[in-house]
This record gives C-alpha cells, sequence and structure tokens, in this order.
C-alpha cells in the first residue's frame, strides 16, 4: 500500500512534507512527486498510468492551487481514490483555491480535504478498509484521541 503525494509545483513541497509526517505514525509509504497537469499533462497521464498499473491499494494525494487541474486530472483516469489538499498560504487565495477543488466536472470524483493532517488521516482509513493492521492503528488512535475528552 501507498500514497502518492502528487504536487502542481515544487513550491507546494513543504505543506505536502506535513501529510507525508502524518502518515509515518500509520508507517504508511508515501511519495512525492511534481508534475503540472497545466505545464506537462503528458508527465501526469504518464504517473497515472503507472499507478493504474501498479496492483497495490493506493491513494492519491494532489496538492496544488490556484487553477486545480490537477486533481481533476488524475481522478478522470486514475482508478484510484483522488484526494486534493489546496495549500493557500492566504484567505484570498484560499477562497480561489477551495473553489477550483471543488468544482469538478461529472465523473470526475475528487474528494477536497483542507487540513493537511485530515487528508492524511483520509486517506489512511480508505486504505485501512483492507488492511486490518492498519485499521487496528486507525481505532487505536480514535481510542487516544477520545481518551483525552
Amino acid at each position: 500500500m501507498k500514497i502518492t503525494l502528487l504536487l502542481g509545483s515544487k513550491s507546494d513541497t513543504e505543506f505536502a512534507q506535513k501529510i507525508a509526517d502524518a502518515l509515518k505514525e500509520f508507517s504508511v509509504p508515501s511519495e512525492i512527486v511534481v508534475a503540472s497537469a497545466h505545464k506537462v499533462p503528458e508527465k501526469v497521464v504518464e504517473i497515472i498510468q503507472k499507478l493504474n498499473a501498479d496492483p497495490q491499494p493506493q491513494v492519491v494525494i494532489t496538492v496544488v492551487g490556484m487553477s486545480n487541474g490537477l486533481a481533476g486530472v488524475a481522478a478522470a483516469s486514475c482508478v484510484h481514490p483522488v484526494l486534493t489538499c489546496p495549500p493557500a498560504k492566504s484567505l484570498e487565495e484560499y477562497q480561489v483555491d477551495l473553489h477550483s477543488s471543488l468544482r469538478m466536472p461529472s465523473e470526475v470524483p475528487v474528494l477536497t480535504v483542507l487540513h493537511p493532517k485530515n487528508a492524511a488521516l483520509a486517506a489512511v482509513r480508505i486504505l485501512a478498509e483492507t488492511d486490518s493492521e492498519l485499521k487496528k492503528k486507525v481505532l487505536d488512535r480514535i481510542e487516544k484521541i477520545k481518551a483525552n475528552y
């Protein structure tokens, strides 16, 4: 199992690293790949084809701001779940980035998660559906959080 963090720009690496760090708690491997859907769409298609050919359970998380074409391009062809987590740096960016992440055409299933840790947790829970050891880690984490209240 793995999670691919697909970034639209190298400038999004620091934000994506927050997601990768949250995945370490569950020992879920991740890989950061940079490929802009606008600037190198052929590279994005090649990446998705490789992911589709890989039989292991996986989730793709796109990290892209501005015009979020990457999540849509990935979800349109990827057999794996695609989440997007826009890395907004200001309220103005947040409003624009959020709308470009939420408004996807039909047949392009992108799940939008705003907080990097929640994006990691959502991806882990998707993978835990078919992995009892990972599901146990998720349940343990839930119990630990509940014990604080």
